[in-house]
């Protein structure tokens, strides 16, 4: 007997057999444009559970006695070398999960470490604390109001009132202390979240066209899924319109592509559930909005939804679960709910059964399909970004840039660029040829971890995350400012024509500057922002992206950054021996973590330039550097350079530090600034924040902030003094001794230095020269050492294939150049001999 099809709104999900059926054309279809799909268990639990009963049918064809999808509701895409299949389809309105990869928001997530998720755990676990103090304390105040107002004046009853008044403060202290302990960590994550990782799904050790994320407990999934919805909400308020009121008036008008993803929830009982959901990979805020009209919290529609929320009717009986997993169920009790309360007269036209009617369905498209899944969240990224440059809505300029950057990353991938520009950044790699460019994708635009970067260090040198950093912010400069080759020699009766090289125009044909010559200040300030941008997204604490003002100007737009190659440790002791272009570079290179530090060092311009007394000194972030790097090579009051090096060393370890700074005596750390403040004033000591040393480098109890920094480094440092006249009777006597007072005097009226100065200053410097000069033998070794490899493995091929030797000419060219590198290495090692018997006598 047939049953006569219900006429309400909002539609009921399909049996399992046709979910089996949709299954089984999928995978057919697949099989025919040869792409790989998703899982069989994310189509029946995501996208079978996610559609009305009668799309399903409307779906499937037969052909030669199998299903397969519709011609006419697929379709491949092409998203640069790969191509995704959609399936375009009819989905409950309420299916889709907000994606939490939305470019938009790019500026509140920060880079995946496992500090910070962590940090996120022990941030959920005092909340529920603090929940419960909360609970607790108003327990206590009510207790204490009670005995306070009862009859009576007694022994017993003032006991009692006085045992319930200490009860009550004891819960109000702890109640604090929780709160102070939440501020600490919110800023040890620099009030942000680490970004979600997804990664490609595998079943039986193979890739397929979806998504999952890591493990995580149900209290931190909820957390995580409340923290990207608040911000993807945050960032629609700047629509010119009501996206919700839009949805609800006139429906959805465009469709939006959703990708099947899986979460792994650990609940409290130790089991694990392991839910698939369509993500919104574009129309994140409309996703978002529907949820908002059918009034259906996302975390509910991933973690479980309390069956309170969508019960059943009078007449049937819930079961022993609290929370319902199944996205089959969930949808049609909340579609039964809806039809049952839009059928009553009384309902209000506020109520979601109402509100939500034109968008009951919604019209979408589906990644079921895709030629390299291990890319799919790439592409999918990419998508994103190119739906939204290309939009109208507003767009943050913060989360602008960043996008603009992962457009630059793809076109140098794109023009197969990527892997040169870096080798030809980084010429000491130890395997730049071995590069995963997906993975280095992923690290530069902070969607994986920096792990992908591990080639480009140079070779012999520790790998670590603070090396790994430094080698993504060079190889982000190097991209945003790639040099271009010199300039030829001009010819006297004809027109030249600059050669930009391969690598600038490729950032030209992304960002759209104009040609080479015609670069001015303006284009110079748009690239810094980008890099800027770009650069605060590999740290957790992230300042101003304006603080880099001035750091790069029209020369490196033009020409490139020109960034010295050695690595970190090499500047370190280059400077610790008094190599000033090793502790000018190295400034440089530590330019960001004094920008993105939790007390930030650099900020953008501040102050009055017509009074001081108004606003402060005017500091420009270019006045900062300058005077930083004058400290080392021309000198300030109070600051040595043992205090230098100590302090570059912290700035450049500590940003993304695990635990906060502990003095060696264990007195208790303050900000520098900040010591005449009352004690619940001050800011708390979080992770990440650096000790201020003193002028023999050792750590003091001062936590370095600004007004530290201001004070050693003062804006007077880096403007150039007068210089007095020689003759004058104010000129400065010289500095030293008074027994040095008549020697003889050098360039510029100064007075010899004092020899007792200079011994010190050798002292101080020669252990690093000395570590210095055994690097450079040892690369000398290796390099030798690679060299005679290759010509025995030379020889070896050329005895094998019996092909001829090379010509005379050229083996006595190479002999010259060895013997005369051999001499060389003879000289030197006289040399050495020399210099151990001198250390015995220094």
């Amino acid at each position: 007997m047939a049953v006569k099809r219900s006429d309400d709104i909002y539609p009921q999900i399909g049996n399992a057999l046709w979910a089996d059926r949709l299954a089984d054309a999928i995978e057919n279809t697949c099989a025919d444009y040869e792409v790989v799909p998703p899982p069989r268990q994310a189509i029946l639990e995501g996208l079978a559970a996610a559609l009305p009963d009668t799309e399903i049918k409307a779906l499937i064809a037969t052909q030669r006695g199998r299903k397969v999808l519709k011609p006419t509701v697929c379709r491949p895409a092409k998203a640069g070398d790969e191509q995704v299949l959609l399936l375009t389809c009819d989905v409950h309105g309420a299916a889709v999960v907000p994606w939490d990869l939305n470019d938009r928001t790019a500026s509140c997530w920060s880079s995946p470490a496992p500090e910070a998720s962590q940090r996120v755990k022990d941030l959920v676990a005092v909340e529920l604390a603090l929940q419960d103090a909360a609970k607790g304390a108003k327990s206590a105040e009510k207790e204490r109001e009670a005995l306070r107002r009862a009859p009576g004046d007694d022994t017993y009853a003032s006991q009692a009132l006085a045992a319930a008044t200490q009860k009550h403060q004891d819960a109000i202290r702890h109640l604090h202390e929780l709160e102070a302990e939440k501020h600490a960590l919110l800023a040890a994550l620099g009030h942000r979240r680490p970004r979600p990782v997804v990664r490609a799904v595998h079943e039986d050790g193979q890739p397929k066209a979806a998504l999952t994320l890591a493990e995580q407990p149900y209290a931190v999934a909820v957390h995580m899924q409340r923290y990207a919805a608040d911000n993807l909400k945050r960032a629609g308020t700047k629509r010119g319109y009501d996206l919700a009121e839009s949805l609800a008036d006139a429906g959805q008008l465009s469709k939006g592509m959703n990708v099947l993803q899986q979460w792994q929830i650990t609940h409290a009982d130790g089991t694990v559930s392991k839910p698939w959901r369509l993500a919104a990979v574009t129309g994140n805020n409309r996703a978002l909005a529907r949820l908002d009209v059918f009034r259906v919290r996302p975390e509910h529609l991933v973690m479980g939804m309390p069956q309170s929320l969508v019960p059943l009717p009078k007449d049937k009986k819930d079961g022993p679960e609290p929370l319902l997993l199944s996205l089959r169920e969930i949808l049609n009790r909340l579609s039964a709910r809806l039809n049952r309360d839009g059928a009553k007269p009384e309902t209000e036209a506020t109520d979601p059964s109402l509100r939500a009617a034109k968008i009951a369905t919604v019209s979408a498209e589906i990644v079921i399909g895709c030629t390299n899944p291990e890319a799919l969240e790439h592409v999918l990224r990419a998508l994103n970004v190119n739906d939204h440059l290309r939009g109208i809505q507003p767009y943050d300029e913060d989360a602008r840039l960043i996008a603009l950057f992962a457009t630059l990353v793809d076109a140098y991938a794109r023009e197969s660029l990527l892997a040169d520009a870096l080798a030809e950044a980084f010429p000491d790699a130890r395997g730049a040829d071995l590069l995963d460019l997906t993975g280095v994708r992923d690290a530069l635009t902070v969607n994986g971890p920096l792990d992908p970067l591990e080639p480009l260090v140079p070779a012999g040198a520790d790998v670590s995350p603070v090396v790994l950093r430094d080698i993504a912010v060079q190889a982000i400069t190097a991209l945003v400012f790639p040099g271009i080759p010199p300039e030829a020699p001009q010819q006297a009766n004809g027109r030249t024509v600059r050669d930009t090289g391969r690598f600038w125009p490729v950032v030209r044909g992304t960002l759209q500057e104009p040609a080479w010559s015609q670069i001015r200040a303006k284009a110079a300030e748009g690239r810094m922002r980008l890099w800027s941008a770009a650069v605060a997204q590999l740290f957790v604490h992230r300042g101003n992206i304006l603080s880099a003002l001035g750091l790069f100007g029209t020369t490196e737009t033009k020409e490139g950054a020109g960034q010295d190659p050695r690595p970190l440790t090499e500047l370190l002791l280059g400077a610790e021996a008094g190599d000033a272009t090793a502790w000018t570079a190295l400034v440089r290179r530590m330019t960001p973590a004094l920008i993105h530090a939790p007390q930030p060092f650099i900020t953008p311009g501040q102050g009055s330039e017509a009074s001081d007394g108004r606003k402060g000194v005017r500091r420009t972030p270019k006045s900062a550097l300058a005077a930083l790097t004058l400290a080392y090579t021309v000198g300030a009051p109070g600051v040595s350079r043992a205090l230098l090096l100590a302090f570059a060393k912290a700035v450049l370890k500590h940003p993304d530090a695990p635990r906060p700074p502990e003095p060696d005596d264990g007195t208790p750390l303050i900000c520098y600034g900040e010591q005449h403040w009352a004690e619940a004033d001050r800011t708390a000591i979080t992770a990440g924040m650096v000790i201020a040393p003193d002028t023999e480098g050792r750590p003091t109890r001062y936590v370095a902030d600004k007004a530290w920094f201001d004070e050693l480094f003062p804006v007077s440092l880096g403007t150039p003094a007068p210089t007095a006249s020689a003759n004058s009777a104010d000129a400065p006597a010289g500095a030293g001794n008074t027994a040095d007072a008549d020697a003889p005097p050098i360039a510029h009226g100064e007075a010899a230095p004092d020899p007792r100065d200079q011994l010190a200053k050798l002292r101080r410097e020669l252990p690093a020269r000395v570590e210095l000069a055994e690097g450079n033998y040892q690369k000398a070794v290796d390099a030798s050492h690679a060299l005679m490899t290759d010509f025995e493995e030379a020889h070896r091929l050329r005895v094998q294939l019996e092909e001829e030797s090379l010509p005379a000419e050229r083996r006595i060219e190479w002999m010259e150049k060895l013997s005369k590198a051999r001499a060389a290495a003879q000289a030197s090692v006289t040399t050495l001999e020399q210099v151990e018997a001198l250390i015995l006598k220094v």
